[in-house]
Formats: structure tokens, C-alpha cells, sequence
């Protein structure tokens, strides 16, 4: 296992708006590093907030996933339901209203799987990754523009759902292989 080494943060020396749209503000940042160093760096800041994705298991081998459009890359993708948590949430709250608006479950059981950061170079943004168990039906209005495709899928072809063309999404991917592994701890 790798030792963790100490690190000085760089000083940042001053802080700039690049861009604002509405849904990102991209900010420049001049930095000091402690050897010196001096470097300009750009970072889109998160919301603070963060957001969740869930892994709901229906039943013992049966996980649900949602395919929605994306606009990144227009098409549309599989993945687990996820969403920002909303002000005056917390992550098990959002993951249970997030369940709830795009797939119509909710759970009796949530239980944190990791937080995950994306793109940490340049991105500030945070997403909890969410086991949710005993599901029961309840549908809230979500905010998607079209009803999402609710697909149910065995967790035991869990390598068959990694071929698939759809299934991109790198948090959807470390959220799969998460819920793998707590199932097979859990069950030791």
C-alpha cells in the first residue's frame, strides 16, 4: 500500500471569474507552489452542495438503472439514478428523492458507499454514491424533461452491463463495481 506523502497546498496569489454561464462559473486561479513556482490554473467550482447517485438493488439480484438523454454527449445513456442535493438536504435525503423522481422507488435502506470527486484537476464537485435496499413504490415530479426509462438488470451480469455501448458513465461504472464489492463483504 502506498505511503501518503505530506504536501504543501500552493499559495493561490489572486482569483478571477473566466466565464459564468448558468450552470458553471470557471475561475482562474494564480498559484505559488512551495518550491517557488509560479502557475495559472482554471477550475470550474462545484455548487457546494454536491449530489448523489444511487444503486438501488430491487431484490436480491436486481438492480435498477435509468437511461436519460445527455446533452454532453447527446445520446442517451444508462446509468443510476442521480441528481444535486437540494438546499437543506442531506445525501441520504437527496439519494431517496432522487430515487423517488427518476426511477419511482423509494428505500428503506440507504447506506454510503464512497464520495467520489470528478475531474479534481479542474472540477470542484463531489458526488456520494448511495446503496439503496428495501425499495417500496412512491413517484415524486422530478425536474427531467421526459420520463426516464427504467431498466431493471441482474447484478450477477454485472460484466455483461460493462459491454454495454450505453453504459459509459465513469460514476456509473466505479458505482457498479462499489455495490459489487459491498455485496461480497457483506455476504462474508
Amino acid at each position: 500500500m502506498a505511503q501518503k506523502k505530506e504536501h504543501q497546498l500552493p499559495d493561490i496569489l489572486a482569483t478571477g471569474i473566466v466565464a459564468k454561464s448558468g450552470l458553471f462559473t470557471v475561475e482562474s486561479l494564480d498559484l505559488k507552489f512551495s518550491n517557488g513556482e509560479l502557475r495559472k490554473y482554471e477550475r470550474i467550482k462545484g455548487g457546494g452542495r454536491g449530489a448523489v447517485m444511487i444503486v438501488p438493488l430491487i431484490d436480491d439480484d436486481t438492480l435498477l438503472l435509468v437511461r436519460e438523454y445527455c446533452a454532453g454527449t447527446h445520446d442517451y445513456q444508462l446509468g443510476f439514478p442521480k441528481g444535486l442535493i437540494d438546499p437543506g438536504e442531506d445525501a441520504m435525503q437527496a439519494a431517496n428523492r432522487e430515487l423517488k423522481e427518476e426511477a419511482g422507488f423509494g428505500a428503506k435502506s440507504l447506506t454510503e458507499l464512497k464520495k467520489v470527486t470528478m475531474a479534481p484537476s479542474y472540477f470542484n464537485a463531489k458526488m456520494h454514491i448511495i446503496f439503496a435496499e428495501q425499495l417500496f413504490t412512491e413517484s415524486l415530479l422530478g425536474d427531467e424533461p421526459e420520463p426516464l426509462e427504467v431498466v431493471r438488470w441482474p447484478i450477477s451480469q454485472w460484466q455483461t452491463l460493462l459491454t454495454q455501448a450505453d453504459f459509459t458513465e465513469a460514476r456509473s461504472v466505479a458505482a457498479l463495481l462499489l455495490a459489487k464489492e459491498h455485496l461480497i463483504s457483506r455476504a462474508n
